[in-house]
């Protein structure tokens, strides 16, 4: 054995003892200090899960009780399947359902495209200077809750609004927008695409700068033009998170935004307004009917989760896409 190689030996050693003595010398400790201060963090959020999201769980067996708040869980009357048997007669549960679906998908879609083309084009923008004031503007509403949003929404589309206003200055006459039951759907969903609608360009517009530029490159020499560069390489090169951001929205067919519509319907457009949480919400809350309203919102979780496993096993058989 060389010099060299008893040095490099010697250091070696050398190091290990160090690394030992460091860690007895108070480095083990400190670790073990810091592990302990994190789970000592973590108390909160799992009292909050434990007691807000595992204890009311329980409350699922109301679905096949006929629950009286007097008897309470343990004592009210077992009526098995009885809930879900008289919640698929009745004319208000299909008609929710299929509002549900209408608005649902609408914003799916909606989501997915509007952003694209927005993010395609403000790619493609000229002046480099103005794209950040403009994704910060498109970007604001995502940040605001519908409280806030949805007073904004009834101002501007109000009967004396801004939209009414101009109506009449072009000889047509003011519209009840929110009272009209035909108008309701596409005023939900054009609405729920302008909030989201910042954030989802975002994600866009990440997707489109991991593409390759050299082949923006080569194609610009070859004499492709802007439209045949973002046919060719743009859209072919976000496919696959067009397509993950497709297929997991899957899980979100029966969920079409509680506090969005709670805050913009009315009785008078319950017709195409009405989806699962507020009819639940109103059935169970306001006319006290538990357990019908439980039967509804239990049939409505099971869909979801199997919709969002479908969704899950589709992106990890298309995009490769995995979440554990």
């Amino acid at each position: 054995m060389g010099e060299e190689d008893k040095l490099i030996k010697k250091r070696k050693g050398g190091f290990r003892v160090y690394i030992k003595q460091k860690w007895k010398g108070g480095l083990g400790m400190y670790i073990k200090r810091f592990v302990k201060h994190y789970y000592i963090m973590l108390i909160p959020a799992l009292l909050w899960l434990f007691f807000f999201s595992i204890v009311p769980m329980f409350g699922i067996v109301m679905a096949f009780q006929d629950y009286n708040p007097g008897q309470g869980i343990l004592h009210s009357k077992f009526v098995g399947l009885e809930n879900f048997k008289y919640m698929f007669q009745m004319n208000d549960v299909k008609q929710v359902l299929c509002n549900t679906v209408v608005i649902a998908v609408g914003k799916i879609i909606g989501n997915i495209i509007f952003p694209l083309i927005f993010a395609l084009l403000l790619n493609e923008f000229c002046i480099k200077r103005l794209k950040r004031p403009i994704q910060t503007i498109v970007y604001l509403p995502y940040f605001l809750s519908w409280v806030i949003l949805a007073k904004i929404v009834l101002n501007i589309f109000g009967y004396t609004g801004p939209i009414n206003q101009l109506l009449e200055a072009f000889g047509g006459n003011p519209i009840n927008f929110f009272g009209e039951p035909s108008l309701f759907q596409p005023l939900v969903i054009g609405t729920d695409i302008w909030k989201g609608f910042g954030y989802n360009t975002v994600v866009y517009l990440a997707a489109i700068l991991g593409v390759d530029q050299s082949l923006y490159e080569a194609a610009a020499a070859d004499g492709a033009g802007r439209f045949k560069r973002i046919w060719h390489i743009t859209l072919p090169g976000i496919r696959t998170t067009v397509a993950l951001l497709a297929i997991l929205s899957l899980g979100n067919v029966l969920n079409a935004g509680f506090d969005q519509i709670y805050n913009l319907y009315n009785p008078l457009v319950y017709s195409t307004g009405d989806i699962i949480d507020t009819w639940v919400y109103r059935a169970g809350l306001e006319n006290l009917q538990y357990s019908l309203a439980t039967a509804v919102g239990l049939f409505k979780s099971v869909i979801s989760v199997i919709l969002i496993v479908i969704g899950y096993k589709l992106a990890d058989k298309f995009t490769g896409y995995k979440l554990f």
